[in-house]
């Protein structure tokens, strides 16, 4: 059943409501439970998309394009694993597709691994409110992050943000790259060993607050997927 939003005017769920609940409304053509279900998902999905993706702009079209695949497919949803993974996977899935029509010379998957040796991960300096790295502003560091994590390659990029931004688990990664776990810690340790030398000595941390998704920016996505399913 294609969702159809615009005949509901019941107000937002309660931030708590359980997320099976707001599917069984979405399926209802909820539009409220709609708008819930992007908000609580458009962090994790920009971050995912822009993982993979070269820029701000084809991230935020592949998140659009997302939510509007799988709120006009609940049917195909079978609830076999959370609306959340399956949410991933299609954004996973459209990120890839718009790499590969982007850039067609190149595969995604290209890196032969090698299992490195434990440890070595980010070491930044303390937090010492006297030290100059301290004295930056929120806005300046996450820049700072975003235009350093940005630079990895795509295949590095993913898992970091997945892991770093998202502090998802190193099995969840795997399950929803369809990757081995090993591949996925060996990824992790070359993203981190590259960023290393670019962050240790400028700041102390802060991989929570690169690219957001949040404010206005989220309420026009959940706008733009609400108008979109009134078209469809």
């Amino acid at each position: 059943m294609t969702a159809q939003p615009e005949h509901k005017t019941a107000a937002l769920p309660d931030p708590t409501t359980p997320e099976a609940v707001l599917v069984t409304r979405a399926r209802q053509g909820d539009e409220p439970a709609i708008r819930e279900l992007i908000r609580r998902m458009n962090p994790r999905l920009f971050r995912i998309a822009r993982g993979i993706v070269a820029s701000d702009a084809d991230a935020e079209e592949v998140v659009q394009e997302s939510y509007l695949k799988a709120f006009t497919r609940l049917d195909s949803f079978r609830a076999e694993a959370r609306f959340s993974t399956w949410l991933i996977r299609i954004t996973i899935n459209s990120a890839r597709m718009k790499l590969r029509a982007s850039r067609p010379e190149e595969a995604y998957d290209t890196v032969t691994e090698t299992r490195s040796a434990p440890g070595a991960i980010l070491a930044f300096p303390g937090q010492d409110a006297n030290m100059p790295e301290a004295q930056l502003g929120r806005t300046q560091i996450r820049a700072l992050l975003e235009s350093t994590v940005a630079q990895l390659p795509s295949d590095l990029r993913l898992p970091f943000l997945m892991r770093e931004a998202e502090n998802m688990s190193v099995l969840a990664i795997a399950r929803d790259l369809s990757l081995n776990p090993i591949t996925v810690k060996t990824r992790l340790f070359r993203a981190r060993r590259r960023l290393r030398a670019a962050l240790e000595e400028r700041i102390h941390g802060g991989f929570d607050a690169i690219f957001p998704f949040d404010g206005a920016r989220c309420a026009d996505m959940a706008d733009r997927v609400v108008a979109g399913l009134r078209q469809s």
